[in-house]
């Protein structure tokens, strides 16, 4: 099944190691460490092997993509053994990166990102195009009359005004073009009714929101803890530094906001209350890619004796992002392929924000995720593994 993975911000840190990831395992360079969908209860026929991904995307910046990847390397983010062996793969892919559309209306933008994706997809012999944002964090939308109605939405973009942040545009686009649609950013993405309509007027699936890889990955865990154990959580602070550009972007109050937002949630629905406290984000240029999160959680136990809990948590926010990336990928083409359409929210499991999510507790979104991946190798005929 030979898919399209087009990436939005296809320059970016997350977009080049996971192109990077892909090629490498592709080529055997690498094992698929972090891949969710190599796991034994998840692989199967249904999903297409990395060696059947094919990558292309929108970014504004021009730096070729080979040159990411080496600062990359540089940073300690990707392996630049890695870069120097997949040279003429990264050259291929460059070929398949479009600027992304600037000036005329939204919908003459709208219009050339079809036109970039058909054009991928007939190049290319694609079964399905499956796109991804993986761009800068935006901030929360402004309501808008036409976000309520598709017929609306396409008149007033014809219009001057920007009536849709980017990440919708390019839902908006995706669903235009027939393919399906991944937020992995906590922007609005295709989360207006206007959008969720069209992709069910087209019968198409998306996912999102934010990618779940770090605290929040944590706090998944350990909330249904204190819940399950009847431990009541009295505060829960957090402070997150990161640098690299999703950091920069973060330093914008209004992102930051947006980010903390889709952070938090997971604490409120899974206790049934919020604890006192709040999630900081803090933007240090010299970390880099790299990220820091510290916790400190307070409790009451049996006759409401105080207890505490912290944890720190470092790791390289790109190399957690990738996998998840191509996992999400790889399960939404199948599902496609299936004929599902609307909220895949048996995907939670990837998610801070997940659509449609019947819970945040980790373990019964794997539970729930295992069952849904099952049901797509049943359709495709079989569940013997094969080969990635």
């Amino acid at each position: 099944m030979r898919t399209g993975v087009w990436l939005v911000g296809a320059r970016g840190s997350v977009a080049t190691t996971s192109i990077v990831g892909a090629l490498a395992l592709r080529s055997g360079l690498t094992a698929p460490i972090g891949c969710v969908t190599e796991l034994p209860q998840v692989r199967g026929p249904a999903l297409p092997s990395f060696s059947d991904l094919v990558f292309g995307g929108h970014d504004p910046v021009l730096t070729p993509l080979a040159k990411r990847a080496e600062a990359l390397a540089a940073a300690g983010v990707v392996p630049g053994r890695l870069v120097a062996a997949l040279a003429d793969d990264l050259a291929v892919v460059e070929d398949d990166i479009r600027p992304a559309p600037t000036g005329g209306t939204p919908a003459e933008r709208v219009a050339r990102v079809v036109a970039d994706l058909a054009d991928f997809r007939r190049r290319h012999d694609l079964d399905r195009v499956v796109v991804v944002n993986v761009s800068a964090t935006e901030p929360v939308v402004t309501p808008h009359p036409a976000h309520a109605d598709p017929a609306a939405l396409a008149a007033a973009l014809d219009g001057p005004d920007e009536v849709l942040p980017p990440s919708s545009l390019y839902a908006y686009a995706a669903f235009t073009a027939d393919c399906p649609y991944v937020d992995f950013t906590p922007s609005t993405g295709a989360r207006l009714p206007a959008l969720a309509a069209l992709a069910a007027q087209r019968g198409l699936p998306y996912a999102g929101h934010d990618g779940k890889t770090g605290e929040t990955l944590v706090k998944s865990v350990l909330a249904p803890m204190f819940a399950m154990r009847n431990l009541q959580v009295r505060s829960w602070s957090g402070i997150n530094l990161l640098g690299g550009g999703d950091g920069a972007t973060l330093a914008d109050p209004a992102a930051n906001a947006a980010k903390v937002e889709s952070k938090q949630r997971v604490l409120g629905e899974t206790l049934g209350y919020h604890p006192q406290g709040d999630t900081r984000i803090d933007y240090v240029e010299e970390l880099g890619d790299f990220k820091t999160a510290w916790d400190l959680v307070t409790f009451a136990g049996f006759l409401g004796i105080g207890m505490r809990l912290e944890f720190t948590w470092h790791g390289c926010d790109s190399a957690l992002a990738a996998p998840l990336v191509l996992d999400l990928a790889r399960i939404t083409a199948a599902a496609h392929a299936a004929g599902a359409s609307g909220p895949l929210a048996d995907l939670a499991f990837f998610f801070k924000d997940p659509l449609d999510a019947a819970t945040h507790s980790l373990g019964e979104q794997w539970t729930r995720l295992c069952g849904f991946v099952a049901g797509l190798h049943a359709a495709a005929g079989g569940t013997d593994a094969q080969a990635g």
